[in-house]
């Protein structure tokens, strides 16, 4: 079997971006909140809908997940024990079921998100004005028991 030197360092360049990369995107994924991640994807202007989906996919993927375990614990206690082969059709049936539940959670979300505004878009938070608001209101009760009780001593 002939190579070539040419194809040889190909490959190596196929190899060694593609390890580089799996290695940046598994360190990107260990070190960021997905939250951060998907601003940060938002301000490298990802298309919004893209951001959208990854958004709802994340917060998403719990709810499957918790509707697999109930699942799964369903068949269990009654007694089912996935052995081999012949189980295979139960399990089968366990994914339709989770996918047909999971899309009409899935509709009724959307549904409840319409209700309540949701227009196609997510609202974008600025978050100085946002952490400025809410020490804003946090400061509100104890500022106002400060002034009632310097009120009180000084009529007192």
């Amino acid at each position: 079997m002939s190579l070539s030197v040419h194809g040889l360092w190909g490959a190596w360049n196929v190899l060694a971006k593609g390890t580089l990369g799996v290695a940046a995107s598994v360190l990107l994924a260990a070190t960021t909140e997905l939250r951060e991640l998907l601003l940060g994807l938002q301000r490298l202007k990802l298309p919004p809908l893209l951001v959208q989906i990854a958004s709802f996919m994340i917060r998403y993927g719990d709810v499957v997940a918790d509707e697999m375990r109930r699942m799964r614990i369903a068949r269990e206690s009654r007694g089912f024990e996935a052995r081999g082969v012949r189980h295979w059709g139960v399990l089968a049936k366990s994914a339709g079921a989770l996918f047909i539940r999971s899309y009409e959670r899935g509709e009724r979300v959307h549904l409840a998100m319409v209700s309540r505004g949701y227009a196609g878009s997510m609202p974008v938070i600025d978050e100085v004005a946002a952490t400025r608001a809410q020490w804003t209101y946090a400061l509100i009760l104890p500022l106002t028991a400060l002034a009632v009780c310097l009120l009180g001593w000084t009529l007192s």
